[in-house]
């Protein structure tokens, strides 16, 4: 599972090496595409697959869903890992993202999202407001056990 936060920096070629602990859950490869939020999601197969899977089973003829598609599966790249364990970013994702050399990598349970660390501090900055988080996530259903 991908927990916490990290800072790295691209390498040359838009190459980006992930941390040690993340480096085993993805050695078969990844897929990398859009975020929703002007950020990068990096998704190992079976994750994707599964997102797929419901996006794909939307009603075409939804102009929401098509768009959906179009976001996610148009700019998705399957990219496998280099003998070095680092992998390239293609140049649109680093434009979308607005990446420069210093990333931050946010671990999301079954997936990755890669910010500028720009954007991720405007996340951060609403993630830390404890009286709007109350009231934002009222209405969500968390169970635990």
């Amino acid at each position: 599972m991908f927990l916490g936060h990290y800072s790295s920096q691209l390498k040359k070629s838009n190459h980006l090496l992930l941390p040690a602990e993340w480096r085993s859950l993805i050695s078969g490869g990844i897929y990398l595409t859009r975020g929703f939020d002007q950020n990068l999601l990096i998704l190992r197969a079976d994750a994707f697959k599964e997102i797929y899977a419901r996006i794909s089973s939307l009603n075409i003829a939804d102009p929401l869903a098509r768009l959906l598609l179009r976001m996610f599966l148009g700019t998705a790249s399957f990219i496998q890992i280099a003998k070095n364990e680092s992998f390239p970013i293609p140049p649109s994702l680093i434009n979308y993202a607005d990446l420069k050399s210093e990333v931050v990598i946010i671990g999301q349970g079954e997936y990755l999202e890669v910010w500028s660390p720009i954007l991720w501090n405007q996340q951060e900055i609403q993630i830390q407001d404890a009286k709007a988080n109350a009231q934002r996530f009222s209405s969500l259903t968390i169970v635990t056990g």
